[in-house]
């Protein structure tokens, strides 16, 4: 008789090695899947982290910008107050020191004279053509600032705020501007912030209300004298896009 069992060995072991070879190549493609799978969650989370920090970040510097505006509205009205006081005490002398004399006759008559005085327009700021090396000169003296500390109220030579930084770079080219940032968006000419040239005055908050004041100086940058906790220095807009702008020049 023949001696199958060789045979029956061999046959019974083909299909055992066949299963096992097709259980790797699943578990190894099901590895390979994972893994790609944990990488696309990996990258998406650093994505995500990079963009939470971008995004704290700007928070911060308009939390900042606000509390320094606050600040400075609380520095300005204080200011007005004790001017507004003055004045007072200034007319109260003044009329405590007119004699009580019949000139109502002549108070009346130069009346007239006095409207017609009033109704006179006063000099309105001129905005010259826009110049290059305006511009140039501006930037210059802006960049000459940077590293000088922020502090509320300043307007140099030593530390600035915002608006007292910006007025001071005008002036060092022969433009007055207004003190205020919110004074100071309503001067010159408005521009769309797609136009945008250097030497442009760039504001956040509105026309007339703005809290923070920078120069744009190209290249997509501009530079300002932000919060106590930052110097004068130079950023990106994309990181803090501004509300409304003005040309000066």
């Amino acid at each position: 008789m023949a001696d199958n069992t060789h045979t029956s060995t061999t046959n019974d072991t083909a299909p055992t090695a066949t299963l096992t070879l097709a259980n790797g190549a699943q578990q190894a493609a099901a590895a390979f899947e994972q893994g790609a799978i944990t990488a696309q969650l990996t990258a998406a989370q650093e994505q995500a982290a990079a963009q939470a920090a971008r995004d704290a970040k700007a928070a911060k510097r308009a939390a900042d910008a606000k509390a320094a505006a606050a600040r400075k509205a609380a520095w300005r009205a204080k200011e007005r107050a004790a001017a507004a006081k003055a004045a007072a005490a200034k007319a109260a002398a003044a009329q405590a020191a007119t004699p009580a004399t019949p000139v109502a006759a002549k108070v009346s008559t130069a009346a007239p004279a006095a409207t017609t005085a009033a109704a006179t327009p006063t000099a309105t700021p001129t905005v010259a053509a826009a110049s290059s090396s305006k511009a140039d000169q501006l930037i210059a003296f802006l960049k000459a600032q940077i590293g000088k500390p922020y502090v509320y109220g300043a307007t140099g030579p030593s530390s600035y705020d915002c608006s007292g930084l910006t007025q001071a770079a005008f002036a060092s080219i022969g433009i007055t501007i207004p003190r205020t940032s919110e004074e100071q968006s309503t001067f010159g000419t408005p521009v769309s912030l797609s136009a945008l040239q250097p030497g442009d005055l760039i504001f956040w908050g509105g026309e007339g209300s703005a809290y923070h004041v920078g120069v744009f100086i190209g290249n997509g940058q501009y530079l300002d004298a932000a919060n106590p906790s930052s110097p004068v220095g130079i950023k990106n807009l994309v990181d803090y896009e501004p509300d409304w702008a003005v040309r000066a020049i």
